[in-house]
């Protein structure tokens, strides 16, 4: 086993082997060896032979339902997940890494949690848990508080990131704002110039994030989801004036976007 770890988790139906598997290609370009890469999963099948996967870790308690976060990745905090040790970088399924990785793992301290910043809620100073580096067993804390209350600190913290950037013990830190980018917020740019261009990417990004919609495909295919398909920008602005469009005209003036070369280049095995 090495001491440098790359973490994901698939559960239920909504993401299939191919994202792990890209996942893994993303990041197996990016990262000087040795490392491991290591996928909690409820289902095996399909993945590549490279990729470790173990059964998804115990949450140790009801999922709470009174919240819309996913705090069933606090089970990540576990003080023994799957008798794995060493520091830890965790990604969701749906980023792509657009460049090296080493500086991820190499940047603050090994006891140290580290997160993307949330720039969505910019004066909360909150992080963001698509992309996250901590030490594994070290924040074990975290779960045991978590599973003395689960409905009371789900219905004061609403997400599992801010449960997360609140309560580690001595704070967090944020990876360099450089590295970690929001598609929406830093890649689209203001809407207008979403008619005239595809989303750029930021110099110095190692990793792009895709929290909600569009994802990765949709980015690829230039909808902004799968219930959807691309049209130019003359048609799309068109829909303004369809009263069947579904969407208040605001949203469905900013939903635009092209076809995005760079996603297709990065995201693949």
């Amino acid at each position: 086993m090495n001491d440098r770890k790359v973490l994901c988790i698939k559960w239920g139906t909504r993401y299939g082997p191919e994202y792990v598997n890209r996942l893994y290609g993303m990041v197996a370009r990016q990262l000087t060896p040795p490392f491991d890469f290591v996928c909690f999963t409820d289902d095996q099948h399909g993945i590549r032979p490279e990729v470790i996967c173990h059964d998804l870790p115990d949450l140790g308690c009801p999922v709470p339902t009174n919240a819309p976060g996913k705090f069933r990745k606090l089970a990540l905090w576990n003080a023994d997940l799957a008798g794995l040790r060493g520091t830890a970088l965790f990604l969701d399924l749906d980023v792509v890494v657009t460049g090296p990785l080493d500086e991820l793992f190499a940047v603050g301290q090994p006891d140290e949690v580290i997160l993307a910043r949330n720039w969505i809620k910019p004066l909360e100073r909150l992080g963001q848990t698509s992309v996250f580096r901590f030490p594994i067993g070290g924040h074990a804390y975290l779960l045991e508080e978590f599973r003395a209350d689960p409905e009371g600190l789900a219905g004061k913290f609403q997400f599992e990131q801010r449960y997360v950037t609140k309560r580690v013990r001595g704070g967090v830190r944020f990876f360099p704002s450089a590295w970690v980018r929001h598609f929406r917020l830093d890649c689209l740019g203001p809407w207008p110039l979403r008619y005239l261009r595809p989303a750029r990417l930021p110099r110095d990004a190692r990793i792009v994030m895709f929290p909600g919609k569009p994802d990765p495909a949709d980015a690829i295919a230039g909808r902004w989801s799968d219930a959807v398909a691309h049209a130019p920008p003359l048609a799309h602005l068109a829909g303004l004036f369809d009263a069947q469009r579904g969407q208040p005209l605001g949203r469905h003036l900013k939903r635009y976007l092209r076809p995005v070369d760079w996603v297709a280049e990065h995201w693949r095995e």
